[in-house]
């Protein structure tokens, strides 16, 4: 179940057959998972010159960490091999209480097992785990480094953060201590503990290769990198730092064959418990909503808006109706912080707005014509459905490199637009080299929109040497700066 390289590629366990299925949501008290931890321990320093003692730190968080065993049932349908009503052996069939000819059966169901890890958080027998290590479990076992297994009950799981918490059926467990992983700095040592290939409580050690990593995908996590040695079955399992606090929940590898090759990412600490005290209150993760599609900001962009610095997420659609549109946002705004927290890369954006709740209101600073404006919005909900795919308007002009036409009224309704917009017949010259190609749709030009040729023309003339164009091609939109010199 790792997904090919390039991309990081999930450590669910060892699967024998991949299971699918909906999870099992269970509401349940608060209280119990902030039972206290155990005291904290002192750091285990290492003496100048050698290694930290990782043996009396595996010694004292081993026994917080659990083997998780999933099996999942899958109940397939198959047609009978044999032909339709027409056939002659129909009747012959039917009589014997026999599948009939063309008839859909149930297969015997197939079960399908696999292994994870996961790490207890309360004394009382609450689990975190990878939501990828239960997805579609029929039946979850936990097993316990003093060899008890016990069923465990999915309280709830949240795929975004790939987050899962469990419960089993115990007391006077020991519960690890977490840490502060925004404190974790860059080439520190860290140690991992999981059930790689089903060997239970493995130990590996590494550093801190890399923080705040974004991975390809819809998850909100920004993850700590490590070379700490991750494989099947570690999924779900702590990062611990050396003070035993746990930092992170190993998650992902990179690599392009499944195995471990030097780079594995782990979902820090905060963001679990976040989604973890969601789960206990209701079972499910809500996240806010602000309703726009945005890009990063790169070199160029940032000279063509007027920027110093490359920073921020750069609005290419507003969602109609949505919190953005409502709140004044436009195509073309450059948001820079929320709630006074700096926007660095446009990733930041969706953890952000992600990490506050439904009708919450959060303060943007947006960078609009040159200067810095405040912006109040209240957030939506979150769904798993994408961004409403209606669109705008279009633009660009003569010396631009590009030939054009007039939208019709038919197509902008089949696009979605509400009001006038251009079709790139063909780009050259300064247009071809951005990356503006036959078939996009012009929506603006140094953030105006446009409706007419004439229009687009008089935009074109006026524009400086670095022209921010603003394209749709297909369901996407982006902007791309025109280098006229």
């Amino acid at each position: 179940m790792l997904r090919s390289f390039p991309r990081a590629m999930l450590v669910a366990g060892i699967a024998v057959i991949a299971f699918t299925g909906c999870l099992k949501e269970t509401g349940i008290s608060t209280t119990h998972a902030n039972a206290s931890a155990p005291e904290a321990s002192p750091a285990v320093a290492p003496a100048r010159g050698s290694f930290p003692d990782f043996a009396s730190l595996a010694e004292k968080v081993g026994p917080s960490v659990v083997n998780i065993g999933v099996k999942s049932v899958d109940r397939r349908r198959i047609r009978s091999p044999f032909g339709n009503e027409d056939d002659p052996f129909f009747e012959f069939f039917r009589r014997f209480g026999m599948p009939a000819p063309g008839a859909e059966r149930e297969e015997a169901p197939q079960i399908s097992q696999g292994v994870g890890s996961g790490f207890i958080v309360s004394h009382d027998g609450y689990i975190l785990t990878n939501a990828h290590v239960i997805d579609g479990a029929s039946e979850v076992t936990v097993k316990l480094t003093d060899k008890r297994e016990f069923k465990a009950k999915v309280i709830g799981s949240d795929k975004r953060s790939d987050v899962a918490l469990i419960k089993i059926d115990a007391n006077n467990l020991p519960a690890v201590r977490t840490g502060d992983a925004g404190r974790a700095r860059v080439g520190e040592w860290v140690l991992a503990v999981g059930s790689p290939f089903g060997f239970e409580n493995t130990v590996t050690a590494g550093i801190i290769s890399a923080k705040a990593r974004r991975l390809d995908g819809d998850n909100y996590a920004n993850f700590i990198q490590t070379d700490v040695a991750i494989n099947p079955g570690n999924s779900g399992g702590p990062l611990f730092n050396l003070n035993g606090e746990v930092i992170g929940i190993n998650s992902q590898i990179y690599s392009g064959t499944g195995q471990f090759a030097g780079i594995s990412f782990s979902i820090p600490i905060e963001v679990a418990l976040k989604v973890r005290d969601q789960l206990l209150k209701t079972g499910k993760v809500s996240r806010g909503k602000l309703g726009v599609v945005i890009q990063g900001v790169d070199a160029e962009l940032a000279q063509s808006f007027g920027l110093e610095k490359a920073a921020g997420a750069l609005v290419s659609l507003v969602e109609p109706n949505g919190p953005a549109a409502k709140a004044g946002l436009q195509a073309g705004d450059i948001i820079q912080q929320v709630d006074g927290v700096d926007v660095e890369a446009s990733t930041d954006l969706p953890r952000l707005i992600g990490e506050r709740a439904p009708g919450e209101t959060v303060r943007l600073k947006v960078w609009r014509d040159n200067s810095r404006r405040d912006i109040t919005a209240k957030l939506g909900e979150q769904t798993d459905g994408k961004v409403s795919k209606e669109t705008e308007k279009a633009e660009t002009g003569g010396k631009l490199g590009l030939s054009v036409r007039e939208l019709e009224s038919a197509e902008l309704r089949k696009l979605g637009i509400t009001g006038g917009a251009l079709l790139v017949e063909s780009a050259t010259g300064a247009s071809a080299k951005a990356g503006i190609r036959q078939g996009d749709v012009i929506l603006a030009v140094n953030n105006q929109r446009v409706s007419s040729l004439e229009q687009l023309r008089k935009l074109a003339d006026a524009a400086g040497n670095r022209v921010p164009v603003l394209i749709q091609r297909g369901e996407n939109r982006q902007y791309v700066v025109v280098k006229l010199n």
